[in-house]
C-alpha cells in the first residue's frame, strides 16, 4: 500500500494538471471502483470543474465546483493517468498502462473534460475505488474521524508526537508508528527508516523509549517523508510521480531492503527481522534492544 510520500507525490502532480477542467462525461467498468449512484454523479459531477486536489494520510481528494469531491483510493495497484492533446502524466502502479492506449483492461474508471483531456483511473487488482461525496461529509468518513494528525504539519509538534506514541505505551514503536489512527500516513518504509536515523530498535516498547528519543524520531521522521516527497516516493515502490517518472527516494535508503549490506553509519551488515507482522530491516549494532 503506498505511504505517504507516494500520495503526495501523485497529489502534487493532479493539483498542477486539474484545477479549471470540467468534467463532461465518465464511465466506468465495476460499481465496486465507481460506487456512486447516476443522479449523483449527473447532478454533481458533471458539469462540475476541479477546484483542487488534496491528500489526507494515503487518501486523495479531488475537491469540485458543486461542493462535492472525488476521494480517491489507489489501494495496492491503482493508478491515475492524464491524458491531453501532445501531454500524457501518469501516477501510480508502474504498469504498461501508464505508457500505452487507454482505456484498457485495467481501466476502471474514464473521465473525459470539457477541452477533450482524459483522466484514467486504472487498478489491476481492483482494490481501489473512487466515491463521490459532499465536501462537507468527507471529514465524518468513518475512516477521517479516526485517523492521527500529518506528521508533515506545520503546526504538528514533536511533543504531540511524543503524546500520540505513548497512546500505544505497551506496542512496540514500529506498531505504533504505523498505527494510522497514531500518525496519518507512515507505512514500512519510513517507519524503518525513522527508527534507523533515531537508533531505535522497533522492537522496543513505547513505553521504554525516553523522551529524547522520541524528539529525534519525530526530527527522523519528518527528514525521510520530506526527502521522498522530494525525490518523488520509492522507485521500487509501486509508485511513479505525475511525469510518469519512478521515484528515486530508495535510491537513498539507509536501511529498508538492504538486508546483507552494510550500514551507512556504522559499516555492520543489515539484517532482516520481523516486526509487528512486517518485514523490517535494521542495523543491530546501532539500533539494540
Amino acid at each position: 500500500m503506498p505511504e505517504l510520500p507516494e500520495v503526495e507525490t501523485v497529489r502534487i502532480g493532479l493539483q498542477e494538471l486539474l484545477p479549471s477542467r470540467v468534467f463532461a462525461h465518465v464511465t466506468h467498468d465495476t460499481e465496486k471502483s465507481f460506487p456512486n449512484a447516476p443522479a449523483d454523479v449527473a447532478a454533481f459531477l458533471i458539469g462540475a470543474s476541479v477546484v483542487n486536489v488534496k491528500r489526507r494520510a494515503k487518501v486523495l481528494f479531488i475537491e469540485l465546483s458543486s461542493n462535492y469531491s472525488l476521494v480517491i483510493h489507489l489501494k495496492m495497484t491503482g493508478q491515475l493517468v492524464f491524458v491531453s492533446p501532445g501531454t500524457r502524466f501518469g501516477a501510480g502502479h508502474p504498469s504498461d498502462s501508464l505508457v500505452h492506449d487507454l482505456p484498457d483492461k485495467s481501466t476502471r474508471v474514464e473521465f473525459t473534460f470539457t477541452d477533450g483531456s482524459k483522466l484514467f483511473f486504472n487498478d489491476q487488482r481492483k482494490f481501489g475505488w473512487v466515491k463521490l461525496i459532499p465536501t462537507a461529509e468527507v471529514p465524518n468518513i468513518d475512516f477521517m474521524k479516526k485517523v492521527g494528525p500529518e506528521p508533515l504539519e506545520a503546526s504538528f509538534t514533536a511533543g504531540q508526537f511524543a503524546d500520540r506514541l505513548q497512546r500505544r505505551k505497551n506496542a512496540t514503536i514500529k506498531a505504533a508508528l504505523l498505527d494510522q489512527t497514531v500518525i496519518a500516513g507512515v507505512g514500512n518504509i519510513y517507519a524503518d527508516e525513522s527508527l534507523w536515523g533515531a537508533k531505535i530498535h522497533p522492537a522496543t516498547l513505547v513505553k521504554s523509549v525516553s523522551d529524547q528519543k522520541l524528539h529525534a524520531l519525530f526530527t527522523e521522521l519528518q527528514f525521510v517523508l520530506n526527502l521522498a516527497i522530494q525525490k518523488g516516493g520509492s522507485s521500487n515502490h509501486t509508485y511513479v510521480n505525475a511525469e510518469g517518472k519512478k521515484g528515486s527516494s530508495m535510491d537513498f535508503a539507509r536501511v529498508f531492503r538492504r538486508e546483507g549490506l552494510a550500514c551507512p553509519r556504522c559499516g555492520h551488515e543489515i539484517i532482516k527481522l520481523r516486526v509487528a507482522g512486517r518485514g523490517t530491516h535494521i542495523c543491530p549494532h546501532e539500533q539494540q534492544l
